[in-house]
């Protein structure tokens, strides 16, 4: 069965929480991020599609993070340390941290799909 050109697959930890309902609370699913990168995880990924290369997962906590927010040493280690600090300070309001979720995405038969 061909899929339909609003149906991807993504790759999560099997650990991963599932995918809240769009506007509920985040909580780390990484489905977001997986898909594709935010404004900000653009410009570090150099790219608009596929998964942002600051999304890390949290074994502690076993959920997924923004790597600007919770690993930004490592995230952007080839940037000058006062310019690391001022991203990580500011990375919140960029990638809409605390906003609820906003991946218009359903889970069917494996695959995510756009309503």
């Amino acid at each position: 069965m061909p899929r339909s050109p609003l149906s991807r697959t993504i790759w999560l930890h099997p650990e991963a929480p599932a995918k809240p309902a769009v506007g509920a609370a985040c909580n780390g699913c990484g489905v977001c991020c997986a898909l594709e990168p935010c404004p900000a995880g653009a410009l570090l990924s150099r790219r608009l599609h596929g998964a942002c290369t600051a999304l890390r997962w949290n074994e502690t906590a076993q959920c997924y993070r923004c790597g600007l927010l919770s690993a930004p040493d490592e995230v952007l280690a080839r940037w000058p340390r006062p310019l690391r600090r001022w991203i990580h300070r500011h990375a919140g309001r960029w990638i809409a941290s605390g906003q609820g979720c906003d991946a218009d995405w359903t889970l069917h038969d494996g695959s995510l799909t756009k309503p």
